[in-house]
């Protein structure tokens, strides 16, 4: 990470040579959001938000354009603080309903602690994500209007035939259809930690780099 590298944002120069951990929080509490409020606006989780701040883990090109709009400032300058580091693998959640995304993307970061993981409540946004960004896992709503979740698969297989989908949905009517286009799993809502576990024992591309959490005390 490029730790104290200077950045200028337009109008907010008293925010120069600052990590881009200490930007975001700087940015954040003075807009008055809560680490839970600016997760929300953005589709990850609080922690997520908390990791990004301590300095643990870095957004990607997508989320740093979502940050910068939801934090009013500059994408450049978010970008300027920014080094590569090793790649986890990329995980998404896609539903319509943002509230199943509130309660299924905590789920995820539980079992999955070290992946990327994003929401999406527009399909046509989390295709856009997988044309520059490598999907490993992705959990898709198989109802979700113009653009449902079974094309969404079959548009995900066809940039990257090495993804893993699992559909989500609460009607069971489904599954013979899901199973048509490819995916390697099918699950039913909410979104549940054993749910995931045990779809995670069913991939047919193990996910890399990441050790799946199930200590369940």
């Amino acid at each position: 990470m490029l730790w104290g590298i200077g950045i200028t944002f337009p109008q907010e120069s008293r925010h120069m040579n600052q990590t881009f951990a200490e930007t975001i929080r700087l940015l954040r509490t003075e807009r008055g959001l809560s680490q839970s409020q600016l997760a929300e606006q953005m589709y990850v989780t609080r922690s997520t938000i908390a990791r990004w701040e301590a300095g643990s883990r870095l957004p990607d090109a997508v989320m740093i354009v979502r940050l910068a709009k939801c934090l009013g400032t500059g994408a450049e300058g978010l970008f300027t603080l920014l080094s590569e580091e090793e790649e986890a693998p990329n995980v998404i959640m896609v539903d319509d309903e943002g509230i199943i995304l509130s309660g299924g993307l905590p789920v995820l970061e539980e079992v999955l602690p070290n992946a990327n993981i994003t929401g999406f409540t527009r399909p046509s946004e989390a295709i856009s994500y997988a044309q520059s960004n490598r999907i490993a896992l992705a959990f898709l709503d198989i109802e979700m209007g113009k653009l449902n979740g079974l094309e969404v698969c079959k548009e995900l297989l066809r940039i990257n035939p090495r993804t893993n989908v699992i559909f989500l949905t609460a009607y069971p009517d489904y599954s013979l259809d899901a199973w048509d286009t490819g995916a390697c799993g099918f699950m039913l809502k909410p979104v549940t930690a054993a749910g995931v576990q045990d779809q995670l024992s069913r991939l047919r591309f193990p996910l890399g780099g990441v050790k799946p959490n199930d200590e369940r005390g």
